[in-house]
């Protein structure tokens, strides 16, 4: 079963998220999936919310592309670790398009229930993202500017 459930992660980051087939996440997720992620809106549960969530980062990144870097599969759990770029053309929840591209990277452990995912906990880059933005400024330079008299 490990095996299959790690084709089905993959289905997600290739169909919903690169390629934006958001009609895929009925087949992929239980009806009442939940995400947790604090560092992303909380847009409800089930299918309805990944396709939310592809979205709003789809929207805001129109080139986006991730990238499973290693899979690993014990029994109904699988961990990716990936990366993900894009460039920043859109609106991301109220940040005004910057034209920058990105690079981050993260972790997400996904539980099933029979042959679809039930529950995921993510965990990314969220501040590099705002610091490659430009919202928040980079601690190195953060820090210089604190130590001038």
């Amino acid at each position: 079963m490990s095996e299959v459930n790690k084709t089905i992660v993959r289905r997600l980051f290739e169909e919903v998220w690169n390629k934006g087939n958001l009609s895929m996440a009925d087949e992929l997720f239980t009806p009442n999936y939940v995400h947790h992620d604090p560092s992303t809106p909380d847009l409800g549960r089930g299918p309805e919310s990944e396709k939310k969530r592809a979205t709003l980062y789809r929207s805001a990144f129109p080139d986006l592309r991730l990238t499973i870097e290693d899979i690993i599969a014990e029994g109904e759990t699988v961990i990716a670790r990936w990366s993900c770029r894009g460039t920043h053309k859109g609106d991301l929840s109220g940040i005004a398009p910057t034209g920058k591209q990105v690079t981050i990277s993260g972790v997400s452990i996904v539980r099933f229930s029979g042959s679809k995912m039930a529950e995921s906990w993510i965990n990314w880059d969220a501040l590099g993202l705002m610091q490659q933005l430009g919202v928040v400024p980079e601690l190195a330079k953060a820090k210089a500017v604190a130590a001038k008299p």
